[in-house]
């Protein structure tokens, strides 16, 4: 009889996540399975129960099997004692329970679901040519949105505009236009708005429709992939799929062309055109006018949370491209219903990045002017503009290709940050300021307080993904090297004050890790022996994988008692702060190190050390949630935590490991049934459930410290009922500028902002 090998995966009730695998035998296709244990899955499913963390993978070769799960008696040892019965019995096909006697008589008992996968001749006949499915035209990103936009949710959404725009800021680049309009919509829609050259709208050989048509309903068609018959020499979109895209996600499309002193129209409903090309003469008083008009309504069947647009996120990208197109003037509207103005925006920046890196340090101590340089080599433009300041204790890198946001980077940064670091070594050993015994300056010390705007214009750029978040060409590592080392050194050889200045920012912070270097040392060699280094307050969870680790962050001693009594231990772990942490806005890294509360916090997160390459597995938890009180004061340790968490190591936000725990403001109970609210909104759609005469007792928790473990679990700790908001960051520029104002030292631009958001807020949900 000849056994086949397939796959089981056993997980015990116990733990969250633990599980192992093993190999069972199968007799053939149509007969019950014959399922096998052995020692080592035991001993693994044994070792889960009793510590409570996942079990490793456990192969085994098949040794015994008994059909129909019968009652095999096995020998095994775990942890250490010695080999003891075993007996296993089964309640279901899907359940098995195990238990066994050890040295004092005492019987373990652990139950294990089992999940079977059988190969059959069956399964493998029903897979045939007829299940291959073959999408055509724009189904297959209807069907998989997320590998185009990214995701389906607010980040997607956006994305569709900066497509739209895109493709106007390549008319832009292109020398054809010179003002962008985009109108946000009452009914949810957008349009976008230039004055270039307008889409082709004749036929087009290979397809037979307009070219209109024709880059909105097939993908990979458009004017920029390069070579002679391109219509660009430089430009963001390079595949061809972006315009089509928003029209496959778009209820509906209508698209407006003015070229050659003629109006054209069409529209589209999902991606399908309802109506034909259209087209009719301009008047004599408009012949000249040209440009294209996009005006999409997002799908509410693809974007199921919601198609609402940020008008917020919308005018910092707009601004964005302002500053780095210095020829264009870009405007914004938001439109009520009857499409009069709610609030507009209009940006023009005849400064490019030097008034961008103004904009970014404009609540900072500059130590210097501005200093850019913009040319172009090998077909290649390179502009680069740059500023120290004395007060900034981080570094502000922004890198963009043909106008496009590089949030990972690429070799254009990597070639400026090489360029920065050689030529301040080199200058500070040629003025005698470094002296020869000491170290060269890293790259992290000689860009403290370093505010950098580096721009690309690549003829045929290479990105990775559709999402363009990473610029791979090498050869414009070499030509930004050149330029930013020949931009710094012309400049700081003319300007010995502002070098001396720079230079001794960067020792500073050059001996601050060291001797922050040497501490942690010290403390690593102090606790060589014990088993662990982490704080004696955090109550650590059981489970090893940080994928299913959280950690809650609480605010006070009486706070985290609760939260440790109501909290699940097998995931979640509880680390509670002693009064506010530093404002390490204002503070540098000698400074952090020295804090205890700090300390604890980069141990207990596993964070590294400051200006390391991120690494997501070294973190130790991978949901890292702030909680604290719905007051004013947990409003401020709440931003001070977050300050932290960016200024040290942001890549937690771009990584999505950053949360927010909401606990609930009210407790109403009637009778024997209680109900939480979150605001004070929901309290009052609550009462006027229950009729005006009610017995209702209405009780407000001040603070996580007076609700009962039970509470906690039940409202704000259960993954199954709490309520998380997860923070990510759209715009590092404008989040490390909102910080500065925030934490930084000037009191102004904090009273501004105050003022500036007075309107948004309620007078009844101030906390004084």
């Amino acid at each position: 009889m000849k056994v086949k090998a397939g796959l089981a995966m056993a997980s015990s009730v116990m733990p969250l996540s633990a599980s192992c695998s093993s190999r069972f035998g199968v007799v053939s296709p149509g007969q019950p399975p014959i399922i096998c244990s052995s020692p080592r899955l035991v001993r693994a499913l044994a070792r889960s129960f009793l510590l409570r963390t996942s079990s490793s993978f456990a192969p085994f070769s098949v040794d015994r099997g008994i059909r129909g799960f019968g009652q095999p008696k096995l020998t095994s040892s775990f942890l250490g004692t010695s080999r003891c019965l075993l007996a296993t019995r089964s309640s279901s096909l899907s359940q098995i329970r195990a238990s066994w006697r050890g040295q004092h008589g005492s019987i373990r008992l652990i139950t294990c679901n089992l999940a079977v996968e059988l190969p059959s001749a069956q399964s493998v006949d029903a897979y045939d040519a007829g299940q291959i499915q073959v999408l055509e035209g724009l189904d297959p990103v209807r069907k998989r949105p997320g590998m185009y936009i990214g995701s389906t949710g607010p980040k997607g959404l956006h994305h569709l505009v900066w497509e739209v725009l895109d493709n106007s800021i390549d008319e832009v680049q292109a020398g054809f236009a010179t003002k962008i309009d985009v109108q946000l919509h009452a009914d949810g829609s957008v349009s976008v708005l230039d004055d270039g050259r307008g889409i082709p709208t004749g036929i087009h050989p290979t397809t037979g429709k307009s070219a209109v048509e024709t880059v909105l309903t097939v993908l990979h068609a458009g004017g920029k992939f390069g070579g002679d018959s391109s219509g660009y020499s430089v430009s963001g979109g390079l595949h061809g799929v972006g315009i089509s895209v928003v029209n496959a996600l778009s209820e509906n499309l209508q698209v407006t062309v003015w070229r050659n002193g003629v109006v054209y129209e069409q529209s589209y409903m999902r991606g399908k055109p309802v109506t034909e090309l259209t087209s009719k003469p301009l008047p004599e008083h408009e012949k000249t006018k040209s440009g294209t008009c996009v005006k999409f309504l997002p799908d509410s069947e693809v974007f199921t949370t919601s198609i609402e647009l940020d008008y917020s996120v919308i005018a910092g990208r707009l601004r964005e491209l302002a500053f780095l197109n210095s020829e264009v003037t870009i405007s914004l509207t938001q439109l009520n219903d009857t499409n009069e103005k709610v609030k507009s925006s209009e940006y023009h920046f005849a400064g490019g990045l030097s008034e961008y890196v103004l904009w970014l340090n404009q609540d900072k101590e500059r130590l210097h002017e501005p200093i850019s340089i913009k040319r172009e080599r090998d077909g290649i433009t390179v502009d680069v503009a740059l500023q120290w300041c004395s007060d900034s204790y981080t570094d502000t890198i922004l890198g963009y290709a043909n106008s496009i946001r590089t949030g990972d980077g690429g070799t254009h940064l990597d070639g400026m940050k090489a360029a920065v670091t050689r030529t301040l070594n080199t200058l500070g050993r040629k003025t005698k300021i470094i002296k020869e015994k000491d170290e060269n300056l890293s790259g992290d010390h000689a860009r403290e307080g370093l505010t950098c705007v580096v721009a690309v214009k690549v003829p045929n750029p290479e990105f990775e993904g559709q999402t363009k978040t990473r610029l791979g060409n090498q050869e414009v590592r070499r030509i930004v090297d050149q330029a930013v080392q020949e931009l710094v050194t012309e400049y700081l050889e003319c300007h010995p004050d502002v070098l001396e200045t720079i230079l001794a920012k960067a020792i500073q912070a050059f001996k601050a890790a060291m001797a922050a270097k040497k501490a942690r040392e010290l403390v690593r060699r102090k606790n060589v022996l014990k088993s662990a280094m982490l704080p004696g307050k955090l109550s650590d969870c059981s489970c090893t994988d940080p994928r299913n680790s959280e950690i809650f962050i609480v605010e006070g001693d009486s706070a985290g008692g609760s939260a440790k009594q109501g909290r699940d231990r097998r995931f979640q772990a509880v680390l509670p702060l002693r009064g506010k942490i530093l404002n390490i806005e204002r503070k540098d890294d000698a400074a952090i190190y020295k804090n205890r509360e700090i300390q604890d916090l980069i141990i207990a997160l596993g964070l590294g050390v400051k200006g390391e390459e991120f690494n997501l597995d070294t973190v130790r938890y991978h949901k890292i949630i702030i909680l604290t009180d719905a007051d004013v004061d947990g409003a401020h340790i709440r931003t001070l935590l977050l300050t932290f968490l960016f200024r040290y190591q942001r890549q937690l936000f771009e990584a999505g490991c950053v949360y927010v725990g909401v606990p609930p403001l009210y407790k109403v109970e009637r009778g024997k049934q209680s109900h939480y609210c979150y605001d004070e909104n929901e309290l009052k759609a609550l009462m006027k459930t229950y009729p005006s005469n009610a017995a209702v007792n209405i009780q407000r928790f001040k603070g996580l410290g007076e609700m009962m473990p039970l509470q906690l679990w039940e409202t704000t700790l259960d993954p199954t009922r709490r309520m998380l908001k997860q923070l990510t960051m759209e715009d590092a520029a404008e989040a490390s500028q909102r910080f500065t104002v925030l934490m930084g030292d000037k009191v102004e631009p904090r009273k501004e902002l105050i003022r500036s958001s007075a309107n948004r807020l309620s007078v009844e949900n101030l906390d004084v």
